[in-house]
């Protein structure tokens, strides 16, 4: 299976893309590609990094030339020593074939909620975003990491399952005070293309209540609340395959939400859920929500509700006692957004 990044090149590109791949992998201090423009170089850099996650000790690099040579000489930047990245490696391959030994019997969308999960569960969101944290050795070693880690952790681990998988990026937008790129995946699951972005279920869920709202979004949905890609990637056109569907707790009724409502507040338990009937205007909202805590008041409880407008998805604790906010409009990508 040929990388993603790698079929959208031309020629001369992917030749520079595979003399770049075959010095980064050997560590040479020193490599010659064909001759391109700065900028188009470090471009082939950025996405042969997003192909190839492995090579995660890379940081950048810089180059010279001579004028009538058509070649240019790429001296990179290394975040370690030689002997310390080939610790980290074996450090690695050892810590994801344990980790995808579990799975390697599942299905492919069981394959993929087990890497979703292994995220939202097991990484934390490194505010501080350390230089690691762009890479798999965030998550995967020091178990944090930023939208970048995350999504190359996602990537490797697909890999190694058997899981079609490439990293999208997406644009900055200072207007919306989002001041980074973002990172996410987009996978192909029984042949069809599907979004998945883990990083923002995991800034929006805990530990113990893993969020589902960006699990196997379709193009229409995902860019509700994420800024256009820089580089194109595969159309996703299927919608009846996100969690929340395939689990059925998407519903289109308020009286089909009550009663999963009275059921979860009898056992206290969560409720989250996607409203799939008709947009999720304040009035609608208005009406989920007063149901909602009508149903926690019929059973001595009250009700904390987290909302996802972006994603019409609603999530629900039923607790005994009141809480500080009973109310609470989520933002997915609190972690990039400054």
């Amino acid at each position: 299976m040929e990388p993603y990044y790698y079929t959208q090149m031309n020629k001369v590109q992917q030749s520079a893309y595979y003399d770049m791949k075959a010095g980064l992998r050997s560590m040479a201090p020193l490599f010659t590609v064909p001759k391109l423009e700065n900028r188009e170089l470090g471009d082939l850099f950025f996405r042969l990094r997003l192909d190839c996650p492995d090579i995660f000790y890379a940081s950048g690099f810089h180059y010279r030339f001579y004028p009538e040579s058509n070649k240019v000489e790429m001296i990179p930047e290394y975040l370690f020593e030689k002997a310390k990245i080939t610790e980290h490696q074996k450090a690695l391959e050892s810590r994801i074939a344990k980790l995808v030994r579990p799975a390697l019997n599942m299905t492919e969308w069981e394959k993929e909620l087990y890497i979703h999960d292994f995220i939202c569960s097991s990484v934390r969101y490194d505010k501080l975003k350390k230089a690691y944290s762009h890479e798999i050795i965030g998550p995967l070693g020091q178990g944090v990491g930023v939208c970048e880690g995350i999504a190359k952790t996602v990537k490797v681990l697909c890999d190694a399952l058997g899981i079609w998988c490439m990293i999208a990026v997406s644009e900055a937008n200072p207007e919306k005070s989002i001041k980074y790129r973002h990172a996410w995946n987009v996978v192909r699951i029984g042949g069809t293309y599907y979004h998945l972005d883990a990083t923002f279920d995991n800034t929006l869920g805990d530990r113990d209540a893993v969020r589902y709202d960006y699990f196997n979004l379709d193009d229409t949905r995902l860019f509700r609340d994420h800024e256009p890609v820089m580089y194109k990637t595969p159309s996703c056109t299927d919608n009846g395959s996100s969690y929340y569907i395939t689990k059925k707790l998407s519903f289109t009724k308020i009286e089909d939400v009550e009663k999963r409502a009275i059921q979860a507040a009898k056992k206290n338990k969560m409720l989250t859920f996607h409203w799939r009937g008709g947009y999720l205007t304040r009035e609608k909202l208005s009406g989920l929500l007063q149901m909602l805590e009508h149903t926690a008041q019929e059973k001595g409880k009250y009700a904390r509700i987290h909302v996802n407008m972006a994603q019409a998805v609603l999530s629900v604790r039923f607790a005994g006692e009141v809480t500080d906010e009973e109310l609470v409009m989520e933002d997915a990508n609190e972690g990039e957004r400054q």
